[in-house]
This record gives C-alpha cells, structure tokens and sequence, in this order.
C-alpha cells in the first residue's frame, strides 16, 4: 500500500488486479498438467478475445 498515493488508485489497481489474478490463477498443484495446460489455454484465449 505504500506505493500508492491515492486511496482511489489502489482501489482501481485491487478490483483489476482481483479480476485478473482470478482469472489466470488455476491452482497447478492440485490439478495434472493436461488439465492444466487446457485450462491456461482456454483462458488466455479468453483473455485476448476481451482484449481485442
């Protein structure tokens, strides 16, 4: 928190950064590495058809 000046500005970075990280975030140790490799597939896809 110390490298925000703002309030307002951290709450913008956590709700993205919320968003983000939960979108990516698989949890790779509970699952094998098929599963896992479509899943990131599926959501970096994902992510570039919101992106574009």
């Amino acid at each position: 928190m110390l490298r925000f000046r703002q309030m307002r500005t951290l709450q913008k970075f956590a709700s993205v950064h919320a968003n983000v990280h939960n979108h990516f975030n698989h949890e790779r140790h509970l699952v094998d590495r098929q599963t896992y490799k479509q899943r990131r597939s599926a959501a970096l896809a994902e992510w570039q058809a919101l992106a574009s």
